[in-house]
């Protein structure tokens, strides 16, 4: 069987992967994140899903790559056609968080997995959509320290949720991994989930 490396330092990533009980060794390798000129955001999450593939892969040039298979991922918060990334600081964070106040806003991820022989990838587009926000509740979220790594400015799957009041697409995805694609993509390689499950079998038996 194929051994799936994952190329991104993201806990989210991570903790998603184990939630499928796909085995899987972790690797970071730094790639260009700037836009190219009149690139379109899905465009962009595409691409640098497979670049954190290719980089990976690369990463892996002094040991035998043979059989393996790296798993790249992006994700971008777009509103009106614009991404939008990881705050600077407050102050954009704040103007971030505004902007997305009582409004609708697209989330694209991109999972590319890449092996020496080839490459496949796919994008997920999401729908969220932010009840309206208090001044007071951005700053208080500011100040939780939640947002400042994250795209966009806030995490789905933590204090933000509340700010959530209507999701159309993937959940999974919008915290930064599309697992339904994910496992078709892995099954393309001949990498089955479910593999490091805890086994409740008797537990469930001996039940009555």
């Amino acid at each position: 069987m194929a051994t799936l490396y994952l190329a991104s330092g993201s806990p989210r990533r991570r903790e998603l992967l184990t939630q499928i009980g796909v085995p899987f060794l972790t690797l970071i390798a730094p790639v260009d994140e700037n836009t190219l000129p009149d690139e379109s955001p899905v465009a962009y999450v595409e691409r640098l899903a497979r670049a954190k593939g290719h980089a990976g892969l690369a990463a892996l040039a002094d040991t035998d790559t043979q059989g393996a298979v790296v798993l790249g991922a992006d994700t971008a918060v777009v509103l009106d056609g614009r991404i939008l990334g990881k705050p600077a600081g407050r102050d954009e964070a704040l103007a971030t968080l505004r902007a997305l106040s009582g409004r609708n806003h697209e989330v694209l991820t991109a999972v590319a997995l890449v092996s020496p022989e080839r490459v496949i990838s796919r994008v997920v587009t999401s729908q969220v959509s932010f009840r309206a926000l208090s001044l007071a509740e951005i700053d208080a979220y500011w100040a939780s320290g939640e947002p400042q790594d994250k795209a966009g400015c806030y995490g789905i799957q933590g204090l933000a949720a509340v700010f959530v009041s209507q999701l159309q697409g993937s959940y999974s995805a919008v915290v930064g991994l599309p697992l339904c694609e994910t496992a078709a993509l892995l099954a393309e390689f001949a990498i089955p989930c479910w593999q490091s499950l805890p086994d409740h079998s008797q537990e469930v038996a001996g039940r009555g």
